[in-house]
């Protein structure tokens, strides 16, 4: 009788973020308070977001407009009646006991936003992940831990309130990523449609965007969701990616040795990079939601709803598919080009001005992103205009002058920008595409490396590349690369 084989479990992650996205309204989503970043504690309060009793909320016009242009970047149903809601939790950093936020009737529901993930080969994978809602809120304020009391040598913590009251959108996924890597990419894409909207910044450090990551594993082939489990406290694409991944892990870790696994909230710690215990995870009913009585419910007309969604402006993954289609892109490129709203302007009014979109292409990714990167300078602070760089292009490609003579041109192009085709007329560093002066400067060289040239013919072909250089260096890289060679080829036949 053949024995029984043991065959262990697949189990796969079952994934679904939560993302708080602040949105760039220069005043508190119910008050005038500014959202000033970097200011002193508790300077940007009024008695509206500090829950004063008496005072009235007000929504804020564009923090209506920033939402639905949020919801139709991603493919949602706009609402055209939604309301707001108090959800009932007390904790030191709300002013008012409760939050204003929406329930039961968000402003937009049930959109998908696609991923694009590109392999080392260059080619894209790409996959759609389902919005279930987006909604309005307030922030709550911060809490500061670790102070410390010389005279008693107790610990206490302090409460800035600055940020209570700053309009929030939360956009929630439907549970249809499967990776860490999935997950990374979908909140990067996040951030990139609300920075190409112009609603937010996207920057993570300021708390500006602010991921949850809800996780559970099931065995492969099993419809039935896991236990949820809620991670907090990522403040990078690179943290969301290593949580999930440790969390996958421990998870499939318990299962296979009979643990439990408890729906809770954790911390993910970047110093020892692993997630710990932090709370049980309440439940809807945990937080009593009721509708706020001092707001009235949101109407958003058809007309209003048009208007908002003819100002949508071309979307990352919209610019990548074209870039990749029209202009004949790879993935990569096309990826790294959009990342930045901003650049992939630059890289377009560059094609526009008459440079080769393949040698823009690697300009700005190569040497520009480089210099802009080491000087901390923004592409529309750099003096080096598209035009200019789509001058520089065409010179190299007309053969005017040679990649090598590009470089050492570009520090001078990017501290004052200006024409190229002028610089390099006035520095005298056009290419030499004459045939007669190429073979003479040749027949110096030759002459001048006998040893060399013997060596070639008795079969050291390699020495091709001495002679080339040689010639490089006696005309400080302005020779002509490609006559350069053709000559040589004749002259070593002799």
């Amino acid at each position: 009788m053949t024995a029984a084989v043991a065959v262990k479990t697949q189990y796969e992650a079952v994934i679904g973020l939560e993302v708080h996205c602040q949105l760039s309204t220069k005043t508190k989503i119910f008050s005038s308070s500014s959202t000033e970043f970097g200011t002193g504690p508790n300077v940007n309060i009024d008695p509206i977001c500090m829950g004063m009793p008496g005072v009235l909320p007000v929504l804020n016009e564009k923090v209506l407009e920033y939402a639905v242009k949020a919801g139709l970047a991603l493919n949602c149903e706009i609402a055209p009646y939604s309301k707001f809601d108090r959800k009932q939790y007390f904790y030191p950093d709300l002013p008012k006991n409760f939050q204003i936020s929406q329930f039961d009737l968000p402003i937009a529901e049930h959109g998908w936003l696609e991923i694009e993930l590109v392999g080392e080969d260059g080619s894209a994978t790409r996959k759609k992940i389902g919005i279930t809602r987006l909604h309005m809120e307030e922030d709550a304020g911060k809490l500061v831990h670790g102070g410390s009391d010389r005279l008693s040598g107790s610990t206490y913590s302090m409460v800035d309130y600055n940020r209570a009251g700053i309009a929030l959108i939360e956009i929630v996924s439907e549970p249809d990523l499967r990776s860490g890597q999935e997950a990374a990419e979908y909140a990067e894409e996040l951030r990139r449609i609300v920075r190409y909207l112009g609603v937010s910044d996207g920057n993570m450090q300021e708390g500006s965007l602010r991921c949850d990551v809800n996780i559970s594993i099931r065995p492969v082939g099993v419809e039935k969701f896991g236990t949820k489990v809620e991670i907090k406290n990522m403040n990078s694409f690179s943290a969301i990616h290593r949580a999930i991944d440790y969390e996958i892990q421990r998870q499939t870790q318990a299962l296979e040795t009979g643990e439990r696994i408890f729906q809770e909230t954790r911390l993910w710690e970047e110093g020892s990079q692993r997630t710990i215990s932090m709370r049980s995870k309440e439940g809807s009913s945990d937080y009593r939601y009721f509708p706020e009585p001092d707001l009235p419910p949101i109407l958003v007309s058809e007309e209003q709803l048009a208007a908002w969604k003819s100002q949508l402006p071309e979307l990352p993954a919209q610019k990548r598919h074209r870039y990749e289609s029209e202009i004949g892109l790879s993935a990569y490129d096309a990826r790294v080009l959009t990342d930045d709203g901003k650049v992939a302007e630059y890289f377009e009014a560059t094609v526009a001005a008459g440079g080769n979109a393949k040698q823009a292409a690697n300009w700005l990714m190569g040497d520009i992103t480089a210099y802009l990167k080491n000087e901390k300078l923004a592409i529309d602070e750099l003096p080096l205009t598209p035009q200019n760089l789509a001058e520089l292009v065409s010179l190299i490609e007309e053969g005017t002058i040679s990649g090598k003579i590009a470089k050492e041109i570009l520090p001078e192009l990017f501290a004052k920008g200006g024409s190229p085709k002028q610089l390099v007329e006035e520095k005298g560093m056009v290419v030499i595409a004459d045939a007669g002066a190429l073979e003479a400067i040749l027949d110096e060289v030759l002459a001048a490396h006998p040893s060399e040239l013997e060596q070639y013919h008795n079969g050291k072909t390699k020495l091709r590349g001495f002679f080339v250089g040689q010639v490089m260096k006696k005309t400080q890289g302005r020779a002509d690369p490609k006559l350069t060679n053709q000559l040589l080829s004749k002259k070593l036949q002799k």
